[in-house]
């Protein structure tokens, strides 16, 4: 590969780091609001590492490596030492410590967002030398001898298959093991719907031999092994269409432990008994690797209302299995902003007046709209992949369509993702509105986004005695005639949509947002009228096609996939609204100031409406019928069409070569420093903050995990499943 290559998969050595400040917010709470967010923490900390083993199956081996090398010694130690005995320079240290910092903050060696691999910027030999000369080496040489020869090599690969996650030939998934394929997936998933086992908290591993034939083993997520006697429902051997399967339990169980002792331990400083119950149902679940468990409690989590802490955990978003079923784990912890939350409220009550501007009939629309608890919060901890700035959950549908849901907005996450940042590609015009606007325009986009997108919309479905959720003379609007698909019974969104269904989902929400946003009883909630709320609505519009651009740089041309969700989402979206009507947008290329390739993207304000406003809402209502009544193949070729980046529909514009231009622009994602709480006895809390910098980082996550059994528990989970994995 040429250097240019290669610098698509280095962190550059100014990457941004920003602070995720709570410290008010914290300090507002009560000893005991504070025990009970400091134990869910620990919680979500120690499961968030279940990431690891779910990203790449050196990630845990690269983590152990680094958290040994930095708990041994201080960092000024370690850059002294490496400077003057290890012969690196200056800049490659500092490569050293950005690397880190990604592993950290994605929970492995791929990019949480993007899913593309990453790789030191610093030669092996001299990263070998340092290692090899720290005080981490010499008091444990063996270990840690064994970590840097499990991982040097497959760290540094870009060989094609290693540069992006994916299944088979196509990528790396931990997910699977490395002998399944697509075919493998689509079988398990048959054999899932036939119990009525969703894959959630599953792993699949590929077990044939000669003298068996095919077999496979489903795993389950639990603490508890294999043989315990507790709860062994789905537990067992199964023959299926001439196939031996297993499901067993005990994935994680190391980890999954820690993360049950301190949930037991959180719920002594619950503040209600819905919080009580909701605990001990996630304990249940994380315990026995029983999804219903975690089902109950996510019912009860939606009946605590209004709380002063608000946390969630779990094998959450699916955005990261091949084959869209299996979740990421994810846990958060956080503290209500009592006075952004009251705009969402407000949103919440005034639903019902919005949700039939949408341009679907009636009787594609809920039943009845469940009113969530729609909250902005302060984030104290986020553990996972990466940090998201709303959240729509839980995400199984029979809770969403008939119980209920949760709305969160990460209040703080928004505007310290907008520090600092480079706008290119826009007018000076244009990049003036963003940094003016922008982080109010977010707001409203994601308040519609995960309230009245993600939760509207009907899922057409038979049910198990031969009924139906819906009149069978329903008229499809797209066809004239009544609709003639729906879901059967076992089948869920996720397992009907499978490949597509997050990049589905979330362009269907962003649609939603977009629409809804031009509204100005909607923005008025948010406190804009007039020539303000014109500006709030023309900067969303111009954020979306701009994120569709951008978003080229997580397109995978070599597998022809994007590896990204959302810039999925977005890139459709700039596609659908290309295709309207002349000059609404336009994108020209260009040499820029520095006399290099560079793309103008113009958005005109004027034919916002009518214009985009019925293109986005022709096509909002096809992605909406198609979701409804279950009919993936319209969904898959709608969705192909314009998320096709080769030979794109609108305009016939060269996008795979403005790929090109957006990966020599591109301007790194921040990473985020997240506070540390330190629990004094059963009293009193202490929240421990760093430097906004890649040391503070660094150090946080030392502080976070200062034992080493952590690290040998790490070890122990990648011995036990090596075998199914290629290095």
């Amino acid at each position: 590969m040429t250097d240019k290559e290669v610098s698509q998969f280095v962190f550059p050595n100014e990457q941004p780091v920003v602070a995720l400040e709570c410290k008010q917010a914290f300090d507002a709470l009560t000893s005991r609001e504070k025990l009970y967010a400091h134990y869910l923490s620990k919680a979500s900390w120690f499961g968030g590492l279940i990431v690891l083993l779910q990203t790449s199956p050196e990630s845990p081996i690269i983590f152990s490596l680094l958290h040994r090398l930095y708990r041994e010694q201080t960092l000024e130690d370690l850059r002294n030492f490496a400077l003057n005995h290890c012969s690196l320079t200056e800049s490659e240290f500092q490569a050293l410590l950005v690397y880190s910092s990604g592993v950290f903050t994605n929970m492995g060696n791929y990019k949480g967002f993007g899913d593309s691999k990453f790789i030191p910027n610093l030669p092996k030999e001299k990263l070998e030398t340092l290692i090899k000369s720290s005080i981490a080496y010499q008091k444990d040489q063996s270990v840690v001898e064994k970590l840097w020869k499990l991982c040097c090599d497959v760290m540094y690969s870009l060989d094609s298959k290693k540069r992006q996650l994916g299944l088979g030939e196509k990528g790396v998934t931990t997910y699977f093991s490395s002998n399944c394929t697509m075919e493998d997936a689509n079988f398990i998933n048959s054999f899932l719907k036939s119990k009525g086992i969703e894959a959630y908290n599953t792993r699949l591993f590929k077990t044939n031999d000669a003298e068996h034939g095919r077999q496979y083993e489903v795993r389950l997520a639990s603490s508890l092994k294999n043989d315990a006697d507790t709860e062994r429902v789905f537990l067992g051997t199964y023959e299926f269409e001439n196939a031996k399967i297993e499901v067993t339990r005990g994935d994680y169980d190391k980890l999954m432990e820690l993360v049950v002792e301190n949930l037991k331990t959180a719920k002594s400083y619950a503040a209600n008994d819905t919080e009580v119950k909701m605990i001990d149902e996630y304990v249940r679940s994380f315990s026995t690797g029983s999804l219903p468990a975690h089902k109950e409690g996510s019912r009860f989590w939606i009946k605590d209302k209004g709380p002063v802490i608000e946390t969630y955990i779990g094998f959450i978003e699916t955005y990261r299995d091949p084959a869209g079923q299996r979740g990421e784990f994810e846990g958060f912890v956080a503290m209500v902003n009592k006075e952004m939350s009251a705009k969402f409220t407000t949103l919440v009550e005034k639903a019902e007046t919005f949700l039939p501007q949408l341009p679907w009939p009636p009787s594609f629309e809920k039943d009845r709209f469940l009113r969530p608890d729609f909250t902005s919060l302060d984030v104290l901890t986020f553990a996972g992949s990466g940090i998201p700035a709303g959240i729509n959950i839980p995400n199984y549908d029979e809770i969403r369509q008939s119980e209920g849901f949760k709305n969160v907005s990460l209040g703080n996450v928004i505007p310290a993702n907008y520090k600092d940042t480079v706008i290119p590609f826009l007018t000076k015009d244009d990049q003036d509105a963003l940094n003016k606007y922008r982080v109010g325009a977010f707001e409203v986009q994601v308040g519609l986004h995960e309230l009245l997108g993600h939760g509207s919309g009907k899922l057409f479905c038979r049910n198990k005695d031969g009924t139906f959720n819906f009149d069978k003379g329903t008229v499809d609007p797209l066809t004239g005639n009544c609709v003639a698909s729906y879901y059967e019974p076992g089948d869920t969104y996720d397992s009907k949509f499978t490949t597509i269904g997050s990049a589905y989902e979330e362009c269907r929400a962003e649609c939603v947002g977009l629409y809804l946003s031009l509204d100005p009883d909607v923005l008025k909630i948010f406190g804009y009228e007039g020539e303000e709320a014109a500006n709030i609505t023309y900067v969303n519009w111009l954020s979306m096609v701009w994120a569709g651009l951008r978003g080229l740089e997580m397109y995978q041309p070599d597998h022809y996939q994007w590896g990204q969700a959302h810039s999925q989402a977005r890139f459709v979206i700039l596609q659908v609204l290309l295709e309207a009507e002349e000059g609404l947008v336009e994108i020209e290329e260009k040499i820029g100031d520095d006399g290099n390739p560079d793309l103008l993207l113009t958005l005109d304000r004027s034919k916002i409406v009518p214009f985009g406003k019925e293109a986005i809402g022709k096509f909002l209502q096809k992605i909406q019928v198609f979701k409804s009544t279950g009919d993936i193949d319209s969904a898959k070729d709608i969705f192909a069409k314009y998320s096709f980046v080769d030979m794109p529909v609108s305009k016939g514009l060269p996008f795979l070569s403005y790929r090109d231009i957006v990966i020599a622009r591109r301007q790194p994602r921040k990473m985020f420093v997240q506070m540390n709480t330190v629990a004094r006895g059963n009293e009193d809390v202490q929240l421990i903050n760093y430097e906004p910098t890649h040391e503070g980082l660094i150090k946080s996550w030392i502080d976070r995990f200062p034992s080493v059994t952590l690290d040998e528990s790490l070890q122990s989970l990648f011995e036990k499943d090596r075998k199914y994995f290629d290095l």
